[in-house]
């Protein structure tokens, strides 16, 4: 296992305003596991890529070809892997799930078995395998409305999640929540959030429990930790600073997962923000700010280990920018016809899943039987989520007034003290679901 890696190197001291100095005259991090995005985005000196920034001025190299590089005269051996077999095991399984399950949502999508609008994870899997497999039952995970993966990363069964996208009684929301709003109390996943940013004041306040838990109510026990995923387009936002703020402020046990995928629907992050290196942010608020190539799953946990023990120790928030790329468009309702071709072609070279599988491998963590396993475990496990879900409930008529206010039961008690939902002529003309 590699050792413990301290953030407070990667947090670069402030330039002040009135000085000469630029981002461009020194690399992003010392350390070798962090650097440019640049050469991921140059493809061929013909294909017409977006550039991240001139300052990202090194070279963004995954972990595995790191260690392979330092260790050119040795065999393989566990004091120079970075993960143990069952964690490597455990980590290719997840985003193989991961994967799976979004490639059947987008068959049971156009065959109509889902409504609404569904938007895809595929590509991102190391983000959020990387941070959540490491996290305990009790932490908590907010999400956005790209949140499908985040709850099968946390424990939500995938049977769960896929009732919910169906709209039935056995999803993880009973129905209500639908592809955007994943909900688990028994797995601590806070929603995912379809508004931009709307789910940082949510993880924000969700960390301010932890903290005032154990420092208020002596709960020793208490060092849950907080993990709010966004977009780079949210990080133009203002809550996105109000919590940042806030937290920096309060110590707060949380961890800022910017999941950056360079477009914002169809957006280019180089157009829409005046510094296109969020990490940055980080360090303007008194947090360590960390840029770590997210499709690398290796090197995400490396970071993440970090950044939760940091949290989970009390020394406050960290934000972390991984740099990762969706396969698919921003949503299934979207012919993903604003994104270069040669760009979409590039990124798809570099796989998370293909990248971890063949790690696995070369170092003798896993043999493709295993792998094989694996897969066909998972295929079987989606398929058995789909059944199950197609054979499910659809919610009663009445259930449309549950949940909206503050009166679990729905709308409230009218005036003969009845609950209004009880009332059959309440839900005439409502549509039949």
């Amino acid at each position: 296992m590699a050792s413990s890696i301290s953030l407070a190197k990667f947090a670069h001291p402030l330039v002040p305003l009135n000085s000469s100095a630029r981002s461009a005259d020194r690399p992003l991090f010392s350390d070798p596991f962090f650097s440019s995005a640049s050469s991921l985005l140059a493809a061929s000196s013909s294909a017409k890529l977006p550039k991240l920034a001139a300052s990202r001025s090194t070279r963004l190299r995954a972990v595995s070809n790191v260690v392979k590089e330092t260790n050119l005269n040795s065999a393989p051996s566990p004091s120079n892997l970075l993960i143990t077999k069952q964690e490597g095991l455990v980590l290719f399984e997840d985003m193989v799930l991961g994967r799976a399950f979004e490639d059947m949502c987008a068959q049971m999508y156009y065959r109509g078995k889902m409504f609404g609008f569904v938007h895809l994870y595929n590509g991102q899997e190391a983000v959020s395998t990387g941070f959540i497999k490491l996290l305990k039952k009790e932490d908590c995970v907010v999400s956005t409305y790209r949140d499908h993966v985040h709850a099968l990363s946390k424990g939500v069964p995938a049977r769960q999640v896929m009732s919910e996208l169906f709209g039935k009684t056995t999803g993880c929301c009973r129905g209500q929540g639908g592809s955007m709003h994943m909900f688990s109390k028994e797995h601590n996943v806070l929603g995912g959030f379809a508004f931009i940013g709307e789910g940082i004041p949510v993880a924000t306040g969700a960390a301010f429990s932890s903290k005032y838990r154990r420092e208020v109510y002596k709960d020793e026990s208490c060092d849950q930790v907080t993990l709010a995923f966004f977009g780079d387009g949210t990080c133009n936002n203002g809550q996105f600073y109000e919590c940042l703020n806030m937290a920096a402020l309060w110590k707060l046990p949380i961890i800022f997962v910017v999941e950056n995928n360079l477009w914002a629907i169809g957006m280019s992050h180089l157009r829409a923000t005046s510094d296109p290196e969020i990490w940055k942010k980080g360090p303007a608020f008194g947090m360590p700010g960390v840029h770590v190539d997210g499709m690398d799953v290796l090197k995400v946990r490396e970071v993440a280990e970090e950044a939760i023990g940091r949290a989970r120790r009390g020394e406050g928030p960290t934000l972390v920018e991984c740099e990762t790329y969706r396969f698919r468009g921003h949503s299934l309702a979207d012919p993903d016809e604003l994104r270069d071709p040669s760009e979409k072609s590039h990124y798809a070279t570099r796989d998370p899943i293909t990248a971890l599988k063949k790690y696995l491998l070369e170092n003798n963590l896993a043999t493709e039987a295993e792998l094989k396993g694996i897969e066909k475990r998972i295929e079987e496990e989606v398929e058995e989520a789909v059944e199950f879900a197609d054979k499910s409930p659809v919610p009663a008529r009445s259930q449309l007034l549950e949940n909206v206010f503050a009166d679990p039961r729905g709308f409230g008690i009218g005036p003969d003290g009845r609950y209004r939902c009880e009332d059959s002529k309440f839900t005439e003309g409502t549509a039949q679901v």
